[in-house]
């Protein structure tokens, strides 16, 4: 993919050099900012460009445009995780930008955790540790409930199996959602309701 400037408006273009297909930046998934952020600095880059030339008056806007645009290039290039290639409006310089690597993630945190999220989408941290949260406190109370039904009216050895049997089959369940984006925070709440609920149980039982 290649960034060029076509009547002061930015275009992306394929392969096949100058006779590739141009595409508006706004056709392109990557967001209505940096679509608008381009054509910005394209108009920028058409009224200045003649003027950056070495020993020119207008060299210094000329730098601070290729600048930008070597700026624009990497968000393009990481919005779309793709190469670009940036053609310098001022000296004509084709510079390839290639996307930022991936955040190095160890593979105990893979195996746990699943694959990380699509770049670009931040991790919801405070929606998914509440709604870890909330599970939490319903897996608890269902256990808890259930073992002191069951230690009340029969015995404590029937709650003590009856939490393992439920333990043991809904685990497989929340090791197969750990994968799932959504899904995986809901998961996170179950297990460790489950864990402090074994607490809880043990206490009644015993």
């Amino acid at each position: 993919m290649e960034l060029r400037i076509r009547e002061g408006r930015a275009v992306l273009a394929g392969p096949g050099g100058e006779s590739a297909r141009e595409v508006d930046p706004h056709s392109l998934a990557i967001g209505s900012d940096l679509a608008q952020a381009l054509h910005e600095w394209a108009r920028v880059a058409s009224a200045v460009g003649s003027a950056a030339r070495p020993g020119d008056s207008g060299a210094e806007a000329g730098s601070v445009v290729s600048q930008r645009g070597r700026q624009l290039a990497q968000r393009l290039a990481a919005a779309m995780g793709t190469s670009v290639r940036f053609v310098d409006p001022v000296s004509g310089e084709g510079v390839i930008v290639d996307p930022p690597a991936p955040a190095p993630r160890s593979e105990l945190a893979r195996r746990l955790f699943g694959t990380p999220d699509p770049a670009g989408e931040p991790t919801p941290w405070l929606t998914g540790l509440t709604v870890s949260a909330f599970v939490a406190a319903v897996v608890v109370v269902a256990m808890l409930a259930l073992a002191n039904t069951l230690a009340r009216e029969t015995n404590g050895w029937l709650a003590l199996i009856a939490s393992a049997v439920v333990t043991a089959g809904i685990t497989p369940s929340l090791w197969l959602a750990r994968r799932v984006p959504i899904v995986r925070w809901a998961s996170f709440g179950a297990a460790a309701g489950i864990v402090i609920a074994w607490i809880g149980v043990l206490i009644v039982v015993f």
